[in-house]
């Protein structure tokens, strides 16, 4: 397992040096740069830009030097620890990013742990009672869970949140926006973190449910179930000892997709709910070609990517021994 590990973050290392290049390039993409977007919203304002300015910023910011010595200036920084600037604020991208990586987690995580809470359970319930009318309604809830668009539900919910508890959008009401940390702000967050957390659980939970009840019903058919149970063998402990350990295996395999997504979080929900979270600062840092914002963010989401699916991988032979012994086998 350790060479195995070891071996890992070795390929790692190369996969993450052309995820590097391929982000960058591809954020340049697009005609133009983020002094063009610059230019052209002053148009739409009806201002005129200062070339000479224009051009001051170019060389400020770099934008007129080749691709390779442009790429080589942002990967070194990140290397060393700095993301450099953000063009559209003047601000270290360090600061944008540490600044709601925050409360995007504890968004994301509390999802999470929501909706593994609710989703495991009830798929277990549901494979096991196949066909009464507990598995009909929560196949039927998990379908209109699934088909529900995410800002359809989070404009519900937040007029629902206003109605019934006089919360608006975002994660803190407007005098703790720029507060600092105290208790009164703490439970300011707890009265509008649910909202989001709700939307985001209800999601998954609907996908969820119906992945543990499809890989569940497949392990209550294999000969080792019926055997073990003819051997007179618990139920209960039937289940937990071998069908639903097998049947996580995909939810642990996709461990390494949700690392990344703790940090991203939801972009729609997020602008739909006014979140101050990392989703909207993607977004517009890609939209404005803001190369150091968005460079920065794509590369930490693959990073997280790159790791979590190592992760995954090693909690996978931990948990079905199948996978070691065939790794002790190769």
């Amino acid at each position: 397992m350790i060479t195995y590990v070891l071996r890992r973050i070795l390929i790692m290392i190369p996969t993450l040096l052309v995820i590097s290049i391929l982000s960058f390039a591809i954020i340049q993409l697009p005609p133009g740069d983020f002094l063009t977007t610059y230019v052209a919203n002053l148009a739409d304002s009806g201002e005129e830009a200062d070339e000479a300015l224009v051009a001051s910023l170019r060389a400020q910011y770099g934008l007129d030097q080749p691709f390779h010595v442009q790429y080589w200036k942002w990967i070194s920084g990140i290397v060393r620890g700095d993301f450099g600037m953000s063009f559209s604020t003047n601000t270290p991208v360090n600061e944008l990013i540490w600044e709601r990586l925050g409360l995007t987690v504890a968004v994301s995580v509390l999802s999470l742990i929501l909706t593994w809470i609710i989703a495991i359970p009830i798929g277990i319930y549901s494979a096991t009672r196949q066909y009464t009318v507990f598995d009909y309604v929560f196949t039927f809830l998990g379908f209109i869970g699934m088909s529900t668009p995410g800002f359809l539900l989070a404009l519900i919910l937040m007029t629902l949140a206003f109605e019934w508890f006089g919360t608006t959008g975002g994660l803190f009401s407007e005098v703790y926006i720029d507060a600092p940390w105290s208790i009164a702000k703490a439970a300011d967050l707890l009265k509008h973190i649910w909202v989001p957390v709700a939307i985001l659980s209800v999601q998954g939970t609907a996908g969820l449910i119906r992945q543990v009840r499809a890989n569940l019903l497949d392990q209550l058919e294999m000969p080792y179930v019926v055997t073990a149970r003819a051997k007179g063998l618990g139920e209960i402990r039937l289940l937990l000892k071998y069908p639903v350990r097998v049947a996580i295996n995909p939810i642990v395999s996709t461990l390494g997709w949700m690392l990344p997504m703790l940090v991203s979080g939801s972009v729609i929900v997020a602008q739909v709910l006014n979140l101050p979270t990392t989703g909207p600062l993607l977004l517009r840092g890609l939209m404005d070609q803001d190369m150091y914002l968005a460079g920065s963010f794509v590369m930490m989401l693959s990073t997280l990517t790159v790791i979590g699916t190592l992760i995954s991988d090693v909690l996978l032979a931990w948990v079905d021994p199948r996978i070691r012994f065939e790794r002790q086998q190769s």
